[in-house]
C-alpha cells in the first residue's frame, strides 16, 4: 500500500510541474498584454446581423534613413566664396560644395552648412548622402529672372507641362535618383521670390510651366524638416516618385489670394511617406496628392500609397485644405489623415477627380479633423474636367472605403458635399461621431449623389438619405434604398 501511494505521488510531480509551468507562462502573458492577443482568436465572430466597420489599418510611418551625427566632411557656404548679400548670384558656390560633397558619397557624406545671410541662387541640384543645413537667420532667395532656370522634359506621367505644352521650368534646389538626403536647420528659410513669376502668369507672359520650390525625383531616404518654404513660384515642396519620405516640422507660406498654384506640398506617385508638424497657409490646396494626369499617369502607372498626414494646421482661402488629385491616374491609397486644423479656407478635405482619370482613390482614413469657418468641409467630387489632349474619356475612376472619423468644427456653410455620378458611384463611405456647427439654419447642408455607405451613430448635421443608418451598437435602424438621389446644390 505505501509503495502504491509513493508510485502515485511520483506519477502526479509531472502534472503539478507542468501546471505551474502554464500558469506562469500566462501571467508572463498577461503582464505583457499577449494574452488579449491570443484571446482575439478565439473570440467568438460577431453576428452577421451587425456591421463590423471596415477595418482600416493606417499604413505605419516609413523607416527614416538614421540622421547622422556627423558626416564623413562638413562645409560652410561661404569657403566657396558665397556672399550673402541679397545680390550677389551664389550659384557657383553651391555647385562648387555640392561637388566636393559628392567626393564623400561613399565615405558618409558630407554637410553643407548654410550662415545666416541672403543667399541669392539660381536653381541648383543637390547629391546623395548630403545634408544641407539651414542655419537660424540663412535665407536661400530663388532668382527671379527665368532665364536662369533650366528647362526639362515633362514629367513622364504628365505627358506635358502642366500649364503649357512642352518642357517646364526646373525647381529651385533639384535632385534626381538620390538616397539619404536630409534638408534642415534650425528654420532657415528657403525663398523662392514668386511674386514675378505669379504676374507673368496672370499677364500669360510665361511660355513654360513655372517650377517647384523644391523637387526631388527618384529617390529614397529623404528628410525634410525644421525650415521654412515661402513664395514659390508653383508647387512649394513636390517629391515624384520616391519612397521612404519624412517631412516635418515645416512652415509653408504663400500669400492667400494672388498666388496661383502655390501648394504647399504634392506627393506625387510616392510610397511610404510621413507629414507631420507642419504649418501650411498658401494660395492653393495645403497638400494635394496626386499619381499623375490621365492616360499619361494611366501609362506610368506609379501610385501614391502608404501616407500618413498628422498633427497639420492648414489655411486654403481659395482651395482645400487637404486634396488627393485631381491628377490621380497612377491611384492612391492607404493615405491616413489625423489630427487636422484646417481653418479660414474655402473647402476643408477634398477628393477630386473626373471620367479619364482612370485608377483609383481607396482605403482613406479621415479622423479627429477640425474644422474653423469654411465653405464646405468635406468634398468628393467626380467630374473635375481638365484634361490634356488625347485623353480617353472611358477611363473611369474608382472611389470606395472613404472614412470620416471625428470631424467636428464651427462655421461651415456646407459640411459635406459628395457628389458621385452614374458613372463614378462613391461605394463605402463611413461615417461616425461627427458634429460640425453650421454657419445658418439651412437644408440640405449633407449632400449626396450616388453614394452608398453607412452612418454609425449620432451625428451632425444628420446624414443624406443615400445613406444607412445604424445604431452605436452596430444595429440597422434604416436601410437606404436611394443610393442615386442627387441632392447637390451649389447656390450656397
Amino acid at each position: 500500500m505505501l509503495e502504491t501511494t509513493r508510485f502515485n505521488r511520483r506519477r502526479l510531480i509531472p502534472a503539478i510541474t507542468a501546471f505551474w509551468i502554464v500558469g506562469i507562462a500566462l501571467i508572463y502573458l498577461w503582464q505583457t498584454n499577449s494574452l488579449t492577443r491570443i484571446q482575439l482568436f478565439v473570440r467568438a465572430p460577431p453576428s452577421p446581423s451587425q456591421p463590423v466597420p471596415r477595418a482600416y489599418r493606417a499604413p505605419p510611418p516609413p523607416s527614416q534613413p538614421v540622421p547622422r551625427a556627423y558626416r564623413a566632411a562638413v562645409y560652410n557656404l561661404t569657403d566657396f566664396g558665397a556672399v550673402g548679400d541679397g545680390k550677389t548670384v551664389n550659384t557657383e558656390a553651391f555647385e562648387r560644395a555640392i561637388a566636393a560633397i559628392k567626393i564623400y558619397e561613399d565615405k558618409g557624406g558630407g554637410q553643407l552648412n548654410v550662415q545666416a545671410g541672403l543667399w541669392l541662387t539660381a536653381p541648383f541640384n543637390l547629391t546623395s548622402c548630403m545634408t544641407l543645413f539651414l542655419e537660424e537667420g540663412a535665407v536661400i532667395l530663388g532668382i527671379q529672372d527665368e532665364r536662369y532656370w533650366p528647362l526639362m522634359p515633362p514629367l513622364p506621367s504628365y505627358g506635358f507641362g502642366r500649364e503649357h505644352a512642352g518642357p517646364r521650368y526646373g525647381s529651385l534646389i533639384h535632385g534626381q535618383h538620390l538616397k539619404d538626403v536630409i534638408i534642415t536647420g534650425h528654420n532657415g528659410t528657403i525663398n523662392g521670390q514668386g511674386r514675378s513669376w505669379w504676374t507673368k502668369h496672370r499677364k500669360k507672359l510665361l511660355n513654360n510651366t513655372r517650377g517647384p520650390l523644391i523637387q526631388i525625383m527618384w529617390s529614397r531616404d529623404i528628410v525634410i524638416s525644421n525650415i521654412t518654404l515661402r513664395d514659390s513660384p508653383f508647387w512649394t515642396l513636390h517629391p515624384y516618385d520616391c519612397k521612404n519620405l519624412t517631412i516635418a516640422n515645416l512652415t509653408i507660406l504663400a500669400p492667400i489670394r494672388g498666388a496661383p498654384n502655390t501648394d504647399g506640398i504634392d506627393p506625387d506617385s510616392c510610397e511610404d511617406m510621413l507629414i507631420e508638424n507642419c504649418y501650411i497657409s498658401t494660395g492653393d490646396d495645403g497638400i494635394a496628392i496626386k499619381s499623375g494626369w490621365d492616360q499619361y499617369g494611366i501609362t506610368y502607372g506609379r501610385p501614391s500609397t502608404n501616407i500618413t498626414i498628422r498633427n497639420l494646421t492648414i489655411r486654403s482661402a481659395v482651395s482645400a485644405g487637404i486634396s488627393i488629385g485631381s491628377e490621380m491616374s497612377g491611384g492612391v491609397s492607404n493615405v491616413s489623415v489625423q489630427n487636422i486644423h484646417i481653418w479660414e479656407s474655402r473647402r476643408g478635405i477634398r477628393i477630386k477627380t473626373a471620367p479619364g482619370r482612370g485608377a483609383y482613390v481607396k482605403n482613406i482614413l479621415y479622423r479627429n479633423i477640425t474644422f474653423d469657418n469654411l465653405r464646405v468641409g468635406i468634398v468628393i467630387k467626380t467630374d473635375y474636367n481638365e484634361h490634356p489632349i488625347g485623353y480617353d474619356p472611358k477611363a473611369v475612376p474608382t472611389i470606395k472605403d472613404i472614412s470620416y472619423v471625428g470631424i467636428h468644427g464651427t462655421g461651415v456653410r456646407v459640411p459635406v458635399r459628395i457628389q458621385g455620378s452614374a458613372e463614378i458611384p462613391i461605394k463605402n463611405v463611413f461615417f461616425r461621431d461627427m458634429s460640425v456647427g453650421i454657419t445658418k439654419k439651412r437644408k440640405h447642408v449633407f449632400q449626396c449623389s450616388y453614394v452608398e455607405g453607412r452612418v454609425i451613430g449620432y451625428i451632425f448635421p444628420a446624414a443624406c438619405e443615400n445613406l444607412d443608418i445604424y445604431n452605436e451598437r452596430g444595429e440597422l435602424v434604416k436601410r437606404s434604398d436611394s443610393q442615386n438621389v442627387s441632392d447637390i446644390d451649389y447656390s450656397f
